[in-house]
């Protein structure tokens, strides 16, 4: 192969793994809510499942955004990432 058509070839692949990654991110799920029928609130689009509390749950947890945080700073050694 000439270093032209290894040239064109790298270029055509570039562009490929460029769409790729567009079309990936657009597949990406986003965070929606939802009332259930039990009227809780379930937060979709972190998981294989939805996050589901009642209110005074989300209360609760939302109040706690600052040692939720604090403890995750902590521990971010411990802690596994996942997209």
């Amino acid at each position: 192969m000439t270093q032209a058509e290894l040239l064109a070839r790298l270029e055509r692949l570039e562009d490929e793994n460029t769409r790729l990654k567009a079309a990936k991110l657009a597949r990406e799920p986003r965070l929606s809510m939802k009332v259930s029928e039990k009227g809780a609130l379930s937060v979709y689009g972190l998981g294989r499942f939805p996050v589901t509390l009642y209110k005074t749950q989300w209360v609760k947890l939302l109040g706690l955004v600052g040692e939720i945080k604090q403890f995750m700073e902590e521990n971010s050694a411990l802690l596994t990432e996942k997209d």
